[in-house]
This record gives structure tokens, C-alpha cells and sequence, in this order.
């Protein structure tokens, strides 16, 4: 059957793509598409953990009955509440009757708001211990990565890690499931947008989560996530991802993202972008807002360490989608970048002004002066954008190795 596959000896993948969402939790494009990871594991006890949307339960119910037949399923774990991995219980319910539901005290108040009250829950805190047989269970609670009933389920004979969303991304697994399968280069992208737009504002908690695995000495073969491929091959790859992006650190590089009705911010931003590649800056992206999603653009504002915003003024305001760029930045709650001013007004101001106002919310260090060109760029608004990219190229040289 297609996308089910052996993690180990009785451990399956059961998941599902979904290529038909346009929008993930109504916000985020999903122009490669998304998966929902589910897993069974079929020994004395049957478990299964998490389930999926409940747009895909028929080929979820299918995967299930491939691997175990008519047998029944004594566990269901729930790593999190959240629709698009609880959207099958319901139906798993109905169908197996006797299933006990697995989770946390927060779990169990948030399934029944979703779905009413059930049967037969048995409550787990951290470092309980549940036993199928051949495998033990055992659990970590992490709480707001990036929902408050947030946990891992750890499986100790085989060393599989089952994280829920932690560690997971955008991007269906089409064919390869196993980072030794996939092109890791198209997931890490998809990983980082995910993580930067869905998790990111938690940080704090994601650092907690991975000291809780490394004062427990958690010995991790493989981690399941989710979303996204299973990493089998190379698992410390993902979770220093997760450690990195969670300290925000960053790679050399600068973000451009500008607002410009007529052109003449834009001219700025391009003339910026130039500066920074003569003073040996290569990785340089630059974005209309208007036209690039804010979840790209933040994707890589995450990445890397410099950004630079530009606006002209609109009814006394932001660029409307400069707004909602800004909006997301302070909500994401990133750290420690360097940051540039430039933008363009005639009769009224309030671009550059409320991109100031933003620099002094966040605290970040700013380089060169705020720019403001009346109308259009002229000689002496290019000079001080130049002043913007020589500092930014400074501040990033100075930080190599």
C-alpha cells in the first residue's frame, strides 16, 4: 500500500498525504502540500498514535486494517489535540469500542471540548510507562510545543521517539517516508517555514523540551513526527535544527522585504542588495510583500541573521502588507538579528516612522541610519541606503569564523 511502511519489527507508518488543503489552519499556502502522520504498533496490545484530518479517515481506516486485520486496537496516544492529528477519533472510537484513549490531564479537557466525552481514558504524566508487550511506552510531557497538552511517546526497545509536531514540516511524502529516501534540501525549506510560522513564538518551550530528552539521557534512533519524513538515518539532523532555530541563531545573510505602490521603495531595496554583494554579502532575498506570503518571508527571516525593511507611507500609516510582515515578526518573538530602515513618503510619513517605532519594540541593533526619500530616491537617499549595507556587511563579516 502506498506510504505504509515499516519503521522497525511492528512498528508502522500510517499516514496519509493531503494535497487538496489550500490554506494549512486556514493561513499557511500549502503549495507542496502536507502529510499527517499516524503510526501503529502491533504486538500483545495494539496501539496506535495520533490519528489524522478527518477529510483523510477512509484511507486512514484502510492503513490500519492492512496491518492488523480484524483485530481490535487496545490504545490510542494522543501527542496532540490539535484537528488535523485528533480528527479520527470519533471514528476510531465507534470502531473499536473498547480502545483505551491515552494522554495527559490537559488531553483529556481539550478532546472533550473538541468532541464531547469518551470512554475508557487512562491518564499518563511524565515518565509514566505503558506496556504492550515486547514494547514499553514511556512518556515525556512538553507543554507548548506548541499547544498546552503537548507530549512525546517514547519507545524504548526500538529507541523511537513519536515527537507530534515538534521536528515536523510542510510537504507531502511523496513515495519516500525516511530521510535516507527524500531530498532533504526541498523538506529542510518546508521544515523551517513550518517551525518558523507555527512553532517559532514557543522557543522557550522547544529549548525546554529538548533539555528534558537530554537530562533523561534519551537514547533517539528515530524520530516520528507528525508531519513530514521520519528520521530514521540521520535523526540528530532534525533536532539540532529544532536547537538552532529555537536559540536564534541564524546563517550569514540578509532579508530585503519592502512595500512600494509606485516603484521608488523598490528602487531602494534593489540598490541596497547590490551594496550588500559588492561588500561580499552572497546569500541576499528580496520580497515584495505584497506579492510573497508572510510565511516565506518569515521562513527566511528565521534563516538569516540581517533583515531590512522598507515602506512608503500609506494614509498616514505602514504599507498595508509591510503591517502584516511586521505584525508577524513581533508576534514570532525572534531575537538577536541586525536590522535596516528605508522607505519613501510625499505628503503625510508614518512608513519609516512606524518601521522606527518597530525597531524600538523588538530591541534589535540597527544599522545605518532610517532613510526616508521624499517622493523618490534621489543622490543623497542612495548615499545613506548605501551606509545601511555597509553596516549590515560589517556587522555579518565580522561574525565568521
Amino acid at each position: 500500500m502506498i506510504n505504509a511502511a515499516n519503521i522497525t519489527d511492528n512498528i508502522y507508518y500510517i499516514g496519509v498525504n493531503d494535497r487538496e488543503t489550500y490554506l494549512f489552519e486556514n493561513l499557511w499556502p500549502l503549495d507542496k502540500g502536507v502529510s499527517y502522520n499516524s503510526y501503529l504498533i502491533n504486538d500483545e496490545k495494539i496501539a496506535i498514535i495520533d490519528t489524522v484530518k478527518n477529510t483523510k479517515i477512509g484511507d486512514f481506516i484502510e492503513k490500519i486494517q492492512s496491518q492488523i486485520g480484524d483485530k481490535t486496537i487496545d490504545y490510542l496516544i494522543i501527542n496532540h489535540m490539535e484537528p488535523d492529528h485528533s480528527g479520527a477519533i470519533k471514528e476510531i472510537t465507534e470502531k473499536y469500542p473498547n480502545i483505551t484513549i491515552v494522554g495527559n490531564k490537559k488531553t483529556f479537557d481539550i478532546l472533550e471540548s473538541f468532541y464531547g466525552k469518551m470512554e475508557n481514558y487512562h491518564v499518563v504524566d511524565d515518565g509514566d510507562i505503558l506496556n504492550l508487550g515486547s514494547h514499553q511506552l514511556k512518556f515525556y510531557l512538553t507543554p507548548m510545543v506548541h499547544w498546552p497538552e503537548t507530549m512525546m511517546t517514547y519507545e524504548i526497545k526500538n529507541k523511537v521517539i513519536f515527537t507530534g509536531d515538534a521536528f515536523g514540516g510542510f510537504g507531502t511524502l511523496d513515495g519516500g517516508i525516511f530521510d535516507d529516501e527524500v531530498n532533504l534540501e526541498f523538506y529542510t525549506d518546508e521544515i523551517r517555514r513550518y517551525y518558523s510560522n507555527i512553532v517559532g513564538k514557543y522557543g522557550a518551550m522547544v529549548q525546554k523540551a529538548l533539555k528534558k530528552l537530554k537530562d533523561e539521557t534519551v537514547d533517539i534512533k528515530v524520530v516520528a513526527p507528525t508531519h513530514g519524513p521520519v528520521w530514521r538515518s540521520n535523526p540528530d539532523t532534525i533536532i539540532k535544527y529544532y536547537d538552532l532555530w529555537s536559540r536564534g541563531e541564524a546563517e550569514e545573510g540578509v532579508v530585503i522585504v519592502y512595500g512600494s505602490m509606485y516603484g521608488n521603495t523598490q528602487k531602494m531595496a534593489d540598490h541596497i542588495a547590490r551594496q550588500l554583494s559588492t561588500k561580499g554579502i552572497k546569500n541576499i532575498r528580496i520580497y515584495d510583500a505584497s506579492k510573497t506570503h508572510v510565511s516565506y518571508i518569515i521562513s527566511d527571516i528565521w534563516r538569516f541573521k540581517g533583515l531590512i525593511l522598507g515602506s512608503c507611507a500609506y494614509n498616514t500609516g505602514l504599507f498595508p502588507s509591510m503591517e502584516t510582515v511586521v505584525h508577524k515578526i513581533e508576534n514570532s518573538q525572534l531575537k538577536n538579528r541586525y536590522l535596516g530602515i528605508f522607505g519613501t513618503s510625499t505628503w503625510s510619513g508614518g512608513g519609516v516612522s512606524n518601521l522606527s517605532l518597530f525597531a524600538q519594540k523588538m530591541k534589535w541593533q540597527q544599522v545605518g541610519p532610517s532613510v526616508e526619500a521624499k517622493s523618490s530616491p534621489k543622490e543623497e537617499s542612495f548615499k545613506a541606503c548605501d551606509e545601511i549595507a555597509n553596516e549590515m556587511a560589517e556587522k555579518l563579516i565580522s561574525g565568521r569564523e
